[in-house]
């Protein structure tokens, strides 16, 4: 039977991210992301799993970003029952992200059910609260460093990658092979996490090229950030920030409550209107080993921001008239309450809309940061005549050098490097250059491409 494995997801794209590893007839599952972006991706979404869930004996996280674990609760309602494997801090986060997101689905269905803009009748969602609920039974805290059999054959060990809380690299050993998947890797000087774990090598590498074809700026972030607030404020403006509710909406806060401590800009309220990131920012405190913040500034950070829970809150801050900064979801303004914000606070001149990271191709991020006149919500095309800042540095992504900076150091050189999670120039483009400038064996990874690592030990020999 051999070992093999397959790209359903995150490849080709920089979303859905879902890699099979199948060795000696057990299968295990690294990542199970929803796809975003685009409709013909979000449309895989809806299609039958390539493999039947019953046959798949366990399911690895790498982080809990629904790009990355936002599949489960279909996985689960439709006949998976293994465990799922993650570090502590992305099992709790799992929890809040999928009881978010079902939520969500379930709203915006009964929403267009309501308003009647949906092509489907009745627009029904994903999955719902009740799906993502059986989703955390099957949970398994595994600690980084540690190692132990998921499946008959196939051994597992955890590295922290950075990112965002929790977040790590998946390392399996099967067959005699280390087969290592990095997840989403985080910078080498990231203000929030700390830097991904060196490596020694591995047999088969899956890497991802999420800015694969970009340098991140090297301006001085808080002051970009200062100067949008300042300018916004004397316009008697409001700045809204489409963010994710983990990692970013956090790195915001602790510099706002950086900004504002040192005097850089207004003491002008700040609301975090997203009861999931208000739920993620209280981990900061129990998760201390696993960023660089001290005690405090994490309270500061933790402090800094008005927290808004209930729908009423929310739709008072639809009336602003004073200079404010609200920081919401979704990062990439594909649903959540920022949409409501967007629709009452785009089309006035005096705000800004502040996108604060990678806006994946065919959201309605991607469309504004493009200078789009107008993005439709809700059936409704809304005008933009905010002022639009897009701040790359705040990724929480490495960049293309720093991804080769982590390369580099490898002592053990993959047999062969598959290029995932990204689109396809910076696929190709880090793919190039780990060619060109590593030498080593590597190809851009291709949607539903099914590959014999027995196949690549031949070729290699």
């Amino acid at each position: 039977m051999g070992t093999h494995i397959s790209f359903l997801g995150g490849a080709g794209t920089v979303t859905g991210s879902k890699y099979l590893l199948e060795h000696d007839g057990q299968r295990v599952l690294v990542d199970c992301g929803l796809f975003q972006g685009y409709k013909a991706l979000r449309l895989r979404n809806w299609e039958r799993f390539p493999v039947r869930p019953q046959r798949v004996d366990a399911v690895v996280l790498t982080h809990a970003h629904l790009d990355h674990s936002g599949y489960l609760p279909a996985l689960v309602r439709d006949g998976f029952g293994g465990p799922i494997y993650a570090t502590e801090a992305t099992c709790e986060l799992v929890e809040i992200l999928l009881r978010d997101s079902a939520r969500l689905q379930e709203e915006e269905a009964e929403y267009a059910n309501r308003r009647g803009y949906s092509r489907h009748h009745p627009a029904k969602p994903l999955y719902t609260e009740a799906d993502a609920e059986r989703v955390f039974r099957q949970l398994r805290p595994f600690a980084p460093g540690h190692e132990a059999d998921i499946a008959t054959g196939i051994r597992l060990r955890l590295r922290p990658a950075g990112h965002i809380l929790g977040a790590a690299m998946v390392e399996l050993m099967a067959g005699g092979r280390r087969i290592l998947f990095s997840g989403d890797l985080g910078r080498p000087d990231d203000p929030l996490m700390v830097a991904p774990e060196a490596v020694e090598g591995a047999d088969v590498l899956v890497v991802e090229s999420t800015y694969g074809n970009r340098r991140h700026p090297h301006d001085d972030t808080r002051q970009v950030l200062a100067e949008v607030i300042k300018r916004t404020a004397l316009r008697q403006g409001v700045v809204v920030v489409p963010s994710f509710a983990v990692g970013r909406a956090q790195l915001l806060m602790y510099l706002l409550y950086q900004l504002k401590r040192e005097g850089m800009i207004p003491d002008l309220p700040i609301y975090l209107n997203s009861p999931m990131a208000t739920d993620v920012t209280t981990l900061y405190q129990r998760f201390q080993s696993e960023h660089r913040l001290n005690r405090e500034d994490c309270q500061g950070m933790c402090r800094v921001a008005r927290f808004v829970r209930t729908v009423d809150e929310s739709r008072r801050l639809e009336q602003m008239r004073s200079p404010a900064v609200i920081i919401a979801g979704s990062g990439m303004a594909t649903g959540g309450r920022v949409l409501h914000h967007l629709k009452g606070l785009a089309p006035n001149a005096r705000n800004t809309i502040l996108l604060s990271g990678f806006q994946a191709g065919g959201t309605r991020g991607a469309l504004i940061a493009s200078g789009a006149d107008s993005v439709r919500i809700h059936g409704e095309d809304i005008p933009i005549r905010a002022e639009v800042v897009s701040l790359e540095n705040l990724s929480a992504h490495a960049d293309a050098d720093e991804i080769l900076a982590w390369l580099r150091p490898f002592t053990r050189v993959p047999k062969h490097t598959f290029v995932v999670h990204g689109e396809p120039d910076a696929a190709d483009c880090l793919r190039r250059r780990i060619h060109h400038e590593l030498g080593w064996s590597v190809s851009m990874a291709e949607h539903r491409q099914r590959v014999s690592l027995d196949a690549l030990d031949e070729e290699g020999d």
